[in-house]
């Protein structure tokens, strides 16, 4: 008897257990995501992030901004990411550098990936993207 109330329970409890991210959403959705943390965890969060916006809305616009330490996923010598960058790269999603923070901590453009642009500022990119109606995520802490 105690089987069968435990079966029923687990039952019971199925529609409530989390799915795979699916499909929410067709609608052509902007969004510009500010990275600024050099922080390894923080570029695997970004990854899943954008894994996961991907799924919920196929049709999304992502830009990337990346600045400050967020530069070095872009950096053909330091990202450990490569592969997953220029995969979501094919799949629509745009990765821009800060000329600002190349020129600051000397990285040329040949040292970034080849998937990747500039923008003379990283952070007014983000500005303008907002002003264009685009929906922020700030990445990291």
């Amino acid at each position: 008897m105690k089987y069968i109330y435990s079966l029923a329970f687990l039952f019971f409890l199925l529609p409530f257990t989390p799915s795979k991210a699916q499909v929410v959403s067709t609608k052509k959705h902007k969004i510009v995501m500010q990275l600024v943390s050099n922080d390894t965890s923080v570029y695997r969060m970004l990854i899943r992030q954008l894994g996961n916006i991907k799924k919920a809305a196929p049709n999304a616009k992502v830009e990337v901004v990346c600045h400050g330490g967020g530069i070095y996923i872009l950096d053909k010598e330091k990202t450990i990411y490569t592969s997953e960058i220029e995969e979501y790269a094919k799949n629509g999603v745009t990765w821009v550098a800060c000329e600002n923070t190349m020129r600051e901590r000397k990285i040329p453009k040949e040292k970034l990936l080849s998937i990747s642009s500039t923008v003379p500022s990283g952070i007014f990119e983000v500005v303008l993207k907002q002003e264009a109606g685009w929906s922020y995520l700030k990445i990291g802490y």
